[in-house]
């Protein structure tokens, strides 16, 4: 299935809209990569191991459901299952908790169930060739007729960043870190203040997820020239 990019005018911002996706921006091509991976390989369950407020699991499940293979998310036990996990649950991803996972536990969990399953493990933000490749040509596409000179967003992997960039070569493109040191290519890079887990004091007016794209609005009412495009991953 294709999305157009819906852009938004919001206080002198062109705002892309993506929240308005069931699983965000990575559901835009996340659903053809698994079934090339199922036609060529013979993959019918696809597993990814992350936080309990990444929006990854989101894009896992929706995806999943759309082509009808079966897909597991790993995650950090907690007493009650954050609302991104628990929707993905009710999407129909298998939620595999595991006991005091630390982020690394949780994905050296998720790679031992590949080995012994059979199953297909996403790298971390689904950051692989093919992927790449289909996001920057959707993100060329849509942008082509605006060619912004600026544009923002969220760097959890940094994957996002690196398409932008090759997208539009021409733009002057800013990243904004909200954990792990992510690989942004020559993109301009800013760090929240907020902790990883914490949601944002400053977020934006309208749906944006919390922990993540929802601190670049700080930095984007701060520094963002006027026109400038911020690209809005998820809800």
């Amino acid at each position: 299935m294709r999305y157009p990019v819906q852009i938004e005018n919001v206080d002198g911002i062109m705002v892309v809209r993506d929240d308005l996706i069931q699983g965000g921006s990575k559901r835009r091509v996340l659903a053809p990569v698994m079934e090339n991976l199922r036609n060529r390989h013979g993959y019918s369950e696809f597993v990814y191991g992350g936080p309990a407020e990444g929006y990854a699991q989101l894009a896992l499940a929706y995806a999943a459901q759309e082509i009808g293979a079966n897909a597991t998310y790993f995650v950090a036990k907690r007493k009650v299952l954050h609302p991104y996990t628990r929707e993905a649950k009710q999407t129909g991803c298998r939620i595999a908790e595991v006991e005091f996972g630390r982020l690394n536990v949780v994905k050296s969990r998720a790679r031992r169930y590949c080995q012994e399953n059979g199953a297909f493990l996403f790298p971390f933000g689904f950051s692989m060739p093919e992927f790449e490749a289909r996001l920057t040509e959707e993100i060329r596409e849509a942008l082509e007729p605006i060619q912004p000179s600026e544009i923002w967003c969220v760097a959890g992997s940094g994957l996002l960043s690196r398409c932008l960039q090759s997208a539009v070569p021409t733009a002057r493109v800013n990243a904004v870190r909200i954990g792990t040191p992510p690989s942004v290519g020559g993109a301009t890079l800013f760090e929240a203040p907020e902790k990883f887990a914490e949601p944002a004091e400053i977020a934006p007016p309208f749906p944006s997820c919390t922990n993540y794209d929802a601190k670049a609005w700080r930095f984007i009412k701060q520094r963002a020239s006027e026109g400038a495009l911020f690209w809005n991953v998820g809800r």
